[in-house]
């Protein structure tokens, strides 16, 4: 049992009865502070750890209380995007960059702005004081670096020589050197007294995102598009390491303040921690459902902190150097989910190309089914049970044994991605949808195409066959439902009035009524027979799918309009579905997560 669980099991209500599986071991993750209402672009510790601020896209700078997790200021002013934020070195100023062209400093105990410097023609994309902090330096998409006096107000210089949008700035620890990344792929260091090129490190094969000195000044980092880390001898101007492991671009790079370990964040939503001697990964951080944006190491080296495109700062306790922890699941989203008809299984489809078959009483994995070349979109099982397919990114359709979990068929025929797969009820056809704008019917026996659907104008999103195998809907991106007859391969009706792209259509049990699910944030209910629309079902805050919102900001289960379970951010949804009491989760974190409810306990307590 975990330790939360153990803690709190005298409080669990009775009526879950079934629990997701969870990690045997704790990551280092130490508090995930949300706050902010769209993503985190840079963090900051102030100089003697007890705050961190953090920038977003939400305009605002917040500064949190390390030891509380609470945020203690919001500053408000910028117009636009904050995408950098670092505290002075003696922690009573605070700089910010923002894609409204101007940097501001605050003073940090009372958060009102004391400066506000313009200069720059395009987006400030970096700031960072001289360890002094007499000077400013900001990194901007006008492709120059700007050095500001403090105390003035005034830009001492403007340094030119990047040939595309520069992303970082660093002072070096003695305030001699400046260095600066771009995405010309470069990294060149500056001397601050002339404002001179000392040298230009070329070896990225892609732009730069991210500089930082070591603290003794004499190697430089630089993390990039091309997914790796570099260390740089700044002496030499040579590359002395090169760390290899992320599988997405590498957005920020940070030393711990004794310069024996190196902090990344990437796109592939991890952080890494590496030994800067060895080149070795000591930690991967898992915990963000989006891309990591910035990291930064408290003072005395104890903590990271790291901000994500999630919208929220997670830190992280890194004194322990735990070894690398492997969590049951995916490494990367879930897109898509299904049970079997008993309810025993539940099938889920990844973007790393595979689909899982998983016991819905224990929780494991049963079964890893490997084939796709690319992202898997959709899984459905049989209306027996007996087999699974599933549709992909690679513009295939793949038949699955349930059973023994080996590809029986490969459909070949779309020129693009297969976005919905579904079975006819009585298994012999296979319907597919494509950002080819069409639908193919598909005879399950020969593996061969049938028909092919023409009429959208755009991509399909979603099918659906009626009851008696009759006639097949489909949803697409031209905000239309069009319902087929399947022996004619005719079009019977096209359901015209979501203002949106169509994501989902599903039939009622008896076949006479349609619904459809848009990102108009409605669900239009549609008489079959006569294709007049019955009832437009409005309330939802964001896009309507095939069984709840596409949407990492789902916090809550509910029932019948009230919220009864809390969902964590390594819980929150990409795709759910029910079967009975039966609730399963494709979480954005890679995770799949199982629970069952009896709400007859919950009678019988009342």
């Amino acid at each position: 049992m975990s330790i939360i669980r153990k803690q709190f099991e005298g409080q669990v209500p009775r009526w879950i009865c079934g629990f997701p599986k969870v990690q045997k071991d704790w990551s280092s993750l130490e508090q995930t502070l949300q706050g902010h209402s769209d993503s985190v672009t840079s963090v900051s510790f102030s100089p003697n750890g007890s705050k961190l601020a953090s920038g977003s896209d939400d305009n605002t700078v917040r500064v949190w209380n390390v030891a509380t997790g609470q945020a203690e200021q919001t500053l408000e002013g910028h117009s636009n995007s904050v995408m950098s934020v670092a505290f002075s070195p003696d922690g009573s100023r605070l700089a910010s960059g923002s894609d409204d062209n101007t940097v501001r400093v605050w003073n940090a105990a009372t958060g009102q702005a004391e400066q506000t410097f313009k200069g720059h023609s395009y987006s400030v994309t970096s700031v960072a004081f001289s360890p002094d902090g007499s000077r400013l330096a900001s990194g901007s998409d006008d492709e120059t670096v700007q050095v500001w006096n403090v105390a003035m107000g005034q830009a001492e210089q403007t340094l030119k020589g990047h040939s595309d949008r520069v992303t970082s700035v660093a002072f070096s620890p003695d305030g001699s050197k400046l260095a600066s990344g771009s995405d010309d792929g470069t990294v060149r260091v500056w001397n601050v007294a002339t404002g001179q090129v000392e040298q230009m490190l070329e070896d990225h094969s892609n732009s730069v995102t991210s500089v930082a000195f070591s603290p003794d000044g004499s190697r430089l980092a630089s993390g990039s598009d091309d997914n790796t880390v570099r260390v740089w001898n700044v002496a030499t101007g040579q590359a002395e390491q090169t760390f290899k492991g992320h599988s997405c671009s590498v957005t920020s790079v940070a030393f711990s303040p004794d310069g024996s370990r190196l902090a990344s964040g990437s796109d592939d939503e991890t952080v890494r921690v590496w030994n800067v001697t060895t080149g070795q990964a000591e930690q991967t951080l898992k915990g963000h459902s989006y891309w990591v944006t910035s990291v930064a190491f408290s003072p005395d080296g104890s903590r990271l902190a790291s901000g994500s495109y999630d919208d929220t700062v997670q830190v992280w306790n890194v004194a322990m150097r735990q070894a690398e922890q492997t969590l049951e699941g995916y490494s990367n989203w879930v897109t898509s989910v299904a049970f079997s008809p008993d309810g025993s299984r539940l099938a889920s489809g990844s973007h790393d190309k595979t689909v899982r078959v998983w016991n819905v009483a224990t929780g494991q994995a049963e079964q890893t089914l490997e084939g796709h070349s690319d992202r898997v979109t959709s899984v459905v099982f049989s209306p027996d049970g007996s087999k699974l397919t599933s549709g992909s990114d690679d513009n295939t359709v793949r038949v699955w044994n349930a059973a023994t979990g080996q590809a029986e068929r490969m459909l070949k025929g779309h020129s693009n991605r297969v976005t919905s797969v579904a079975f006819s009820p009585d298994e012999s056809r296979l319907a597919s949808g494509s950002d080819d704008d069409t639908v193919r019917v598909w005879n399950v026996a020969t593996g061969q195409a049938e028909q092919t659907l023409e009429g959208h104008s755009n991509s399909v999103t979603s099918v659906a066959f009626s009851p008696d195998g009759s006639r097949l809907a489909s949803g697409s991106d031209d905000d239309t439902v069009c319902v087929w007859n399947v022996a004619t391969g005719q079009a019977e009706q096209t359901l015209e009035g979501h203002s949106d792209r169509v994501t989902s259509v599903a039939f009622l049990p008896d076949g006479s009524k349609l619904a459809s699910g848009s990102d108009d944030g409605t669900v239009r209910v549609w008489n079959v027979a006569t294709g007049q629309a019955e009832q437009t079902l409005e309330g939802h805050s964001n896009w309507v799918t095939n069984v709840a919102f596409a949407h990492r900001r789902i916090t809550w289960i509910t029932r019948n309009g009230s919220r009864i379970l809390y969902l964590p951010l390594d819980y929150r949804p990409r795709v759910v579905i029910t079967k009975g009491n039966i609730l399963g989760i494709g979480a954005l974190s890679g995770r799949v997560i199982i629970l069952t409810f009896d709400f007859d306990i919950e009678k019988e307590m009342n």
